[in-house]
């Protein structure tokens, strides 16, 4: 049987006709990439096939895209509050500048058409791209996410997310490793110190963690009335329910039988603020965790 391959176009194309590597190279790096459900760029990255430079420098050629150096732009003069942190963080984009009704965007992948548009649907704005370096990329838009989330509960007592002080939280030995791996991710623990954060400030009496067949959702009683404050991605529901078991010394390998927690978060060297905690096994779904 005759394997059909398909001809190369767009980056892989440019970077054969560069001499960088071989066809052969590039179609074996096109299938291994969708298999690993990574864009092209990310891969030859990854695995060290191309520098991020010259990647960059390819596809701003391929596209017709202007190139441009993150290194000479602060991160505190970036355009803030105008993109979501979740379409960032899922699209790995980084606003540049807005002027007037348009948003430059630095991304490393120019075929990520569709994130490009979602932005734009989200914003309202008309968007335009400007190849940058994905490693570069990286480590400007974790700091940019990083400011967000500390300029957002900058006003409480002072203290940043990152900071807070979770006491007499070690979890068992017998835990996953793959449960404390993503008990420990860093947007995870961000995203959960905000909401525990926001209720101190609004006055909350109770957080609801609630997953559902096909959405997830957190709840704050406030005067009594349960309002819904985030809806975080249903795929994330694990992740959440671990990092929540772990901080309440939970049995994170339990999943059908309920449960009771206690945290102390430290928020400053003078406040310190005591939650007790229930987990509910919901059918059809992850337990369903409750803090008062």
């Amino acid at each position: 049987m005759v394997q059909v391959v398909q001809p190369l176009s767009g980056l892989a194309k440019r970077l054969v006709m560069d001499g960088v590597f071989t066809a052969e190279v590039a179609t074996d790096a096109l299938n291994k990439s969708r298999q690993e459900n990574l864009p092209f760029v990310s891969y030859i990255i990854k695995n060290r096939l191309v520098t991020a430079q010259c990647a960059a420098t390819a596809a701003a050629e391929e596209f017709g895209l202007p190139l441009f150096d993150l290194d000479v732009i602060p991160t505190a003069s970036l355009p803030k509050d105008v993109v979501s942190d979740k379409l960032l963080s899922r699209h790995r984009v980084l606003p540049l500048m807005r002027r007037d009704n348009r948003l430059f965007l630095a991304v490393a992948d120019p075929t990520n058409i569709q994130g490009v548009d979602e932005i734009k649907f989200q914003t309202g704005i008309t968007t335009e791209v400007v190849i940058v370096e994905e490693d570069k990329l990286n480590n400007a838009l974790d700091a940019f996410l990083d400011q967000q989330q500390s300029d957002t509960l900058g006003d409480l007592d002072d203290a940043d997310l990152d900071n807070i002080d979770l006491q007499d939280t070690a979890s068992s030995k017998e835990e996953e490793p793959s449960a404390e791996d993503a008990a420990s991710e860093a947007p995870i623990v961000r995203f959960i110190n905000k909401v525990l954060m926001d209720a101190i400030k609004t006055g909350a009496s109770d957080i609801h963690f609630e997953p559902y067949e096909k959405m997830y959702r957190v709840r704050c009683r406030i005067d009594g009335i349960l309002q819904e404050v985030h809806r975080p991605p249903l795929n994330l529901s694990t992740r959440l329910a671990a990092r929540l078991k772990v901080m309440s010394q939970m049995d994170i390998s339990e999943k059908r039988v309920p449960q009771d927690g206690r945290i102390k978060m430290k928020i400053s060297k003078s406040r310190s603020i005591d939650f007790r905690v229930n987990s509910l096994h919901s059918v059809g779904r992850k337990n369903r965790i409750a803090y008062s």
